[in-house]
């Protein structure tokens, strides 16, 4: 932990080799959640990018209290949200109806890590970013209407549309592996 604080130090200073270290030590995980929220490598990519350049213009700004990857994680899943508002202001929001939870049915068969992320991947924006940002990220509905410019209800409502494609897709997949099986 030492050698991470004296490069986050380093950083501080506008160091270049200590820049290229702390990139090198969070890219690939931060890379992981620009590929949740992004549809293929090179938004995600594009997403990382300018994420670790809010990192490094802020870092003065990290005060060495609590985890320094979770302040990296939010810079970069606040990029992300960013990234979207600015590209399609209108993903985010959808003029549906609120589902309550209790009404979805929760269902979660046996498929692999990368066929997950890939239906991720698939969900339509507005959905996709509020899903990750709540069953991955931790954040409230609150948080996300606050972050987005959405309403609490339109989170809600987008969380459970999310759900639901996903068991849509899942149960695709498991009934098109139990054909293959057959």
């Amino acid at each position: 932990m030492n050698d991470l604080n004296q490069i986050i130090q380093d950083c501080q200073n506008n160091k270049r080799k200590a820049q290229q270290l702390l990139y090198e030590m969070f890219a690939s995980k931060m890379f992981g959640v620009c590929l949740r929220y992004c549809k293929n490598h090179a938004e995600a990519e594009d997403c990382l990018q300018e994420g670790f350049i809010k990192v490094f213009s802020k870092i003065h700004l990290f005060g060495f209290k609590g985890s320094f990857e979770g302040w990296v994680r939010r810079i970069v899943v606040n990029t992300v949200i960013e990234y979207f508002r600015k590209k399609q202001p209108e993903i985010l929001v959808d003029e549906f109806p609120i589902i309550k939870e209790e009404e979805v049915e929760v269902y979660m068969p046996v498929i692999n890590e990368k066929e997950l992320l890939l239906m991720i991947q698939e969900l339509p924006p507005k959905y996709k970013v509020v899903f990750n940002m709540y069953a991955i990220e931790g954040y409230t509905h609150k948080e996300i209407a606050e972050e987005t410019g959405i309403s609490i209800g339109t989170s809600k409502s987008n969380l459970s549309r999310a759900r639901q494609w996903l068991k849509q897709r899942i149960e695709d997949k498991v009934k098109s592996k139990k054909q293959i099986v057959c």
